[in-house]
């Protein structure tokens, strides 16, 4: 009884000692998350065609992929406290230029800006976590930080009928949480780890280690990517004025938060494929009554919603995971910087596909568009069912709320571990 009082009286502290990195995840998740929607909504304002306003979401995930793959580099020329600084003046930039500079093109250059602060700054937090926990603790540790996550990117969603679209003032108070987001992490003590110097990106290694998850990945990308970015403009377009239209992008994240916990259960104790093919079947269904809902009302729209986001939000948790069943311990950072930047293919493809057959074929082109990947998906994964057997021995089945070089070795020490 006294061993376990003292273990969650350490596990408090601990939790206390990093509240100033999840301050910091918050106060990032605030100011990025609500800039995708106020974009759209602004770039309605302002009569950006369909198009730009999708080019504008292909643009934050090519910065994001330039973070991902930039950020531990940066990290390990110049250290923790001041790579956080330049990503996050980064995305403050991009953010209070956008009022300065109305055009569609160059606010696609500001938001590469905001990806790579994203990118480069979760980076950094996940490293200085990382520093902190031990085997013992480090799934409740994560599991803090998956809630954090999840509200932050909730609360940033919700915020959005609070903005007036293409005003300075809503631009600027998206600019100030990025600033803040600056002083809890450079203030920490927490001392920060030591980074490899050799990382790489290897393609073609992901893919012959497993076809599938790279399958997955790319479609969560494009899922992800699509009803993110365009999203707003299916809502809009719905006739939701700005308080519904948050409600409905969070319905979304709501679905991937409640998925978890049986998505995960599920993945530790079948073929992972299965799974990745149950849930792809499930988002079809999703897709298809979204085409059929979308003259009701809002209520059944926005559960419907969140049944679309608990079918896709864990596809990449489980394609990273059946990814590294396969995979040797000292390849598994390798593996998964190659796995994101196939779903930061995806995520940049998707906006731009999507937005410009949006206008031609209506609203219900996204979830067509998006309906169709997962079909994809289901018949490739079938494919190689029938080729390859499944994984003997599973890695644990591990939430990502952010794709970084970080999450590889996240993974291979948990491999460590049970070994």
């Amino acid at each position: 009884m006294c061993a376990r009082i003292f273990y969650w009286l350490t596990f408090s502290m601990l939790i206390l000692s990093l509240s100033s990195l999840f301050a910091s995840s918050l106060l990032l998740q605030l100011s990025s998350g609500a800039l995708g929607p106020l974009d759209v909504l602004s770039g309605i304002e302002l009569a950006f065609s369909t198009s730009e306003i999708g080019l504008l979401g292909s643009a934050h995930f090519l910065g994001f992929f330039i973070g991902c793959w930039w950020g531990p580099r940066l990290i390990g020329q110049i250290g923790h406290s001041r790579a956080f600084a330049v990503f996050a003046a980064a995305g403050t930039l991009g953010v209070l230029l956008h009022m300065l500079w109305i055009n569609a093109q160059a606010w696609a250059a500001m938001r590469i800006l905001s990806g790579l602060c994203v990118a480069g700054s979760f980076t950094v937090i996940e490293a200085w976590i990382q520093a902190k926990v031990t085997n013992s603790n480090r799934a409740r540790i994560l599991g803090v930080y998956r809630v954090v996550d999840l509200v932050g990117g909730i609360a940033a969603q919700s915020i959005i009928f609070l903005l007036t679209p293409a005003h300075y003032v809503a631009y600027n108070v998206l600019a100030i949480f990025a600033c803040a987001a600056l002083l809890p992490l450079v203030l920490t003590r927490i001392p920060p780890p030591e980074l490899a110097d050799d990382l790489r990106l290897n393609l073609l290694m992901s893919y012959r280690i497993s076809p599938v998850a790279v399958g997955g990945v790319f479609v969560a990308g494009v899922t992800t990517a699509g009803f993110r970015m365009v999203g707003p403009i299916y809502a809009a377009r719905m006739g939701f004025d700005s308080a519904q239209i948050g409600i409905f992008l969070s319905s979304f994240l709501l679905g991937g938060a409640i998925a978890q916990y049986p998505v995960g259960w599920l993945a530790d104790r079948n073929d992972r494929r299965w799974v990745l093919i149950g849930l792809s079947v499930g988002a079809i269904g999703a897709c298809f009554l979204a085409t059929m809902l979308s003259t009701s009302g809002s209520l059944v729209i926005f559960a419907n919603t969140i049944g679309f986001g608990l079918m896709t939000f864990p596809i990449y948790s489980v394609a990273a995971a059946h990814a590294n069943d396969h995979v040797e311990r000292h390849k598994a950072v390798e593996l998964n910087a190659s796995l994101l930047f196939f779903f930061a293919l995806g995520a940049i493809l998707s906006p731009l596909l999507i937005s410009s057959v949006l206008d031609a074929q209506g609203v219900n082109a996204l979830f067509t568009i998006i309906g169709a990947a997962h079909l994809g998906l289901v018949v490739f994964g079938l494919y190689r069912m029938t080729r390859t057997p499944g994984a003997k021995a599973r890695t644990r089945y591990t939430y990502t709320p952010r794709t970084s070089f970080l999450i590889g070795r996240l993974l291979r020490r948990n491999r460590r571990n049970r070994q």
